[in-house]
């Protein structure tokens, strides 16, 4: 079974004044839906944009998997375990927050800053933080997340190039740009699909290249 959800339709949030535009594709703080909690192990899926100069001060998480991908421009982390690095687009961040930690993620770049971050539930509650970049990862290699039975799949695909979407339980796929053809939908843009029990799927980038995140879900 295939759910589409529109870019369109995602939850408006952020603070406009301080520079920070945020779309909640799940519910997310004040933006509650009964039937929109969670897929799988994915509690959110939030695309934000930053103004130069803006961000979010120092705040804490715990008992999360934080995965971040940026689009364009340059996002500046820091956290309470002593991490500091700069994520561009093509790499992957993943923070483990585990028992706790805090971070500040800012827009300390020239230019404007997109990026999407998804926030996955673990399998168990606990253990010590940590902070991962795998810059540039390359098309088609798999970014694991044991602790949240999660793979994520990275696929750039020219135009009319097909690839084949991974038999899971449950598939959360968004598209970072372009538009793709998935299970008879398009997707562009923002766009995401929420997959159960996928099987013998693929997708196919029309009208020019595309760029998406395929999440392989255990449970």
């Amino acid at each position: 079974m295939i759910s589409v959800h529109r870019s369109e339709n995602r939850y408006r949030g952020g603070d406009e004044a301080a520079g920070i535009d945020t779309r909640h594709a799940l519910s997310f703080g004040p933006f509650y839906d009964p039937d929109n909690l969670r897929f799988g192990p994915v509690l959110a899926c939030n695309e934000e944009r930053l103004e130069r100069g803006s961000g979010f001060d120092e705040h804490p998480h715990s008992h999360t998997e934080i995965v971040t991908w940026v689009v364009e421009g340059e996002l500046t982390h820091r956290d309470s375990a002593g991490h500091s690095t700069v994520v561009r687009p093509g790499d992957v961040a993943h923070l483990s927050a585990a028992s706790g930690v805090r971070h500040v993620e800012r827009n300390d770049g020239s230019a404007p800053l997109t990026f999407l971050q998804m926030w996955l539930a673990p399998l168990e509650p606990g253990g010590e933080p940590s902070y991962t970049v795998v810059p540039g990862i390359a098309d088609s290699t798999p970014y694991a997340l044991p602790d949240a039975g999660a793979m994520l799949h990275v696929r750039r695909l020219a135009e009319n190039e097909r690839t084949a979407v991974p038999d899971a339980v449950r598939l959360y796929v968004h598209v970072v740009r372009g538009t793709v053809a998935l299970d008879g939908e398009e997707l562009g843009p923002g766009d995401a699909a929420r997959i159960t029990d996928a099987e013998g799927l693929s997708a196919v980038a029309v009208a020019g290249p595309a760029e998406l995140l395929v999440w392989e879900l255990a449970g």
